[in-house]
């Protein structure tokens, strides 16, 4: 579990969260757990690959922890939070349920989002403008299982280093922003999404899909990333004064904790 070294609860106005892939095993559910369990929104947006039926399809792995994700999102719902899911291509099956409200649980292909200081967001998975799920979706699947190699060699690799005291570290991530092909991929990946949303006529657009947390302006349109909750466990929070920023949960949490550690003893964090 996950220790809870970590900042009081914060209050958002929205949070976008993505790519958490239930189902997987390479999921990092505690650590999303404990990030939900420390904020509080007005607004939260599912951003698409919440579970991953790929996987589920391949090999069936559901435990506790991953019903406990799922516990209290829908808790939040229920206690008011508004929940706007945005499926992506993992979980595209519920893409045909667009527009359907269930309570404060709402199901939508793509949703404009108006922030409090007025600027519109255009939220979407961003699958649709990935050229090789679009055009080879076998393709797409092969070089999934690949990844999926890679992610799940992550929980082991951090076992040991948390072991050693060290911080979260993603192997796949790593190799992937090391390969040129894959940093050409991502930026015409995002400069796609941004000419999209400037098409929309929106101020910024909100996406996921590539598991590459980011917020950058992009001819005037501001492309944000909300990263994933595999490899670098970060989201997109929005502040009650329309102000954006990413969180990165493990290193937000590692800070927190390093800092507890310098404190004189008896002095609270």
């Amino acid at each position: 579990m996950v220790e809870r070294n970590t900042p009081s609860s914060l209050r958002l106005r929205t949070v976008f969260i993505s790519d958490i892939h239930l189902g997987f095993k390479g999921c990092s559910a505690d650590l999303l757990l404990d990030f939900l369990h420390h904020v509080e929104m007005d607004h939260l947006f599912l951003v698409g690959d919440i579970i991953d039926v790929w996987s589920m399809q391949k090999n069936m792995f559901w435990p506790q922890s991953h019903n406990n994700v799922l516990r209290t999102i829908l808790g939040k719902a229920k206690r008011g939070t508004r929940v706007i899911f945005v499926p992506g291509n993992h979980d595209e099956v519920f893409r045909e349920f667009d527009g359907a409200v269930f309570g404060n649980l709402e199901i939508h292909r793509e949703y404009v989002h108006e922030g409090a200081d007025g600027r519109r967001m255009l939220v979407l998975h961003g699958d649709e403008f990935d050229s090789v799920v679009k055009c080879s979706p076998w393709l797409a699947k092969l070089g999934s299982s690949i990844y999926d190699i890679l992610l799940a060699a992550n929980p082991c690799i951090n076992w040991a280093r948390r072991k050693f005291d060290l911080p979260h570290w993603s192997l796949s991530s790593y190799l992937k922003h090391k390969a040129k092909t894959a940093v050409q991929y991502i930026g015409s990946f995002e400069d796609a999404v941004a000419q999209a949303a400037r098409k929309r006529g929106v101020d910024i657009v909100v996406c996921g899909h590539i598991h590459r947390a980011e917020m950058r302006d992009i001819n005037g349109i501001l492309y944000c990333n909300d990263g994933d909750w595999v490899e670098s466990c970060t989201s997109l929070v929005e502040d009650m004064n329309g102000q954006l920023r990413l969180v990165d949960w493990p290193d937000l949490c590692e800070k927190n904790r390093v800092r507890a550690l310098a404190l004189p003893v008896g002095q609270a964090a």
